[in-house]
This record gives C-alpha cells, structure tokens and sequence, in this order.
C-alpha cells in the first residue's frame, strides 16, 4: 500500500507562498500518473485543502474517482472549524491515520 501525507496547506518546507502554488501542481501531477497512492492521509492545516473549490477540489475528486482514499483527521478538522465545510474525502480518527501508516509499504510526506 502507497500513502502519502499531506500535513500542511501548502508543499514543503520553504517559501509558504510558493509551498502554496505547488500543491495544487503536486495533485494535478498525481492525476496524470499511472501509479496512484492507495490513500492520502490529511492532517494538521492539510486538512484544509479539503474544504478548498477550484483546481485543489477537481485534482481531489479525479484522485477520489479513481480509487484513491482521501482520510482527514478529525481532531484537525474540529481545530479548525471545518466540519461543514469538507467537500471530498473523509473524516476520520488519528487512529486510522496511524494504522494506515503502519500497514503501508512507504509513506511519502510532501
């Protein structure tokens, strides 16, 4: 099983601002690809992608569509106010999100 975390609203550890323009090329990029993850793990302000509309929400509902599991975490959510506002993906306890971590065969954080 393939995971990948997404753990911030926007990609690596630099520039938040550029960090914020990669993302949303990171999850085209990841439609495009052959190999998909099995699940996408959200956590921390990644969680926030889910509430997103635009491109963010269209590259998350093709990865969805096609069969890749979008978990957010729950305590994450209620942190930050966001329980009506996910729009793709589900919510869930940091108990699957350690669990899926542990049954993966790599885990990738962007």
């Amino acid at each position: 099983m393939k995971v990948v975390v997404v753990n911030s609203e926007s990609m690596g550890g630099g520039d938040e601002e550029l960090g914020k323009l990669l993302i949303p090329k990171f999850l085209n990029t990841l439609c495009k690809c052959e190999t998909k993850p099995d699940v996408i793990l959200f956590y921390n302000s990644g969680v926030k992608l889910l509430t997103q509309a635009g491109a963010i929400q269209e590259a998350l509902k093709t990865l969805e569509e096609a069969g890749v599991e979008l978990i957010a975490c729950g305590t994450c959510v209620s942190y930050f106010g966001l329980q009506d506002r996910i729009l793709v993906g589900r919510v869930s306890s940091m108990d699957e999100i350690v669990a899926t971590m542990m049954k993966a065969d790599s885990v990738v954080t962007i």
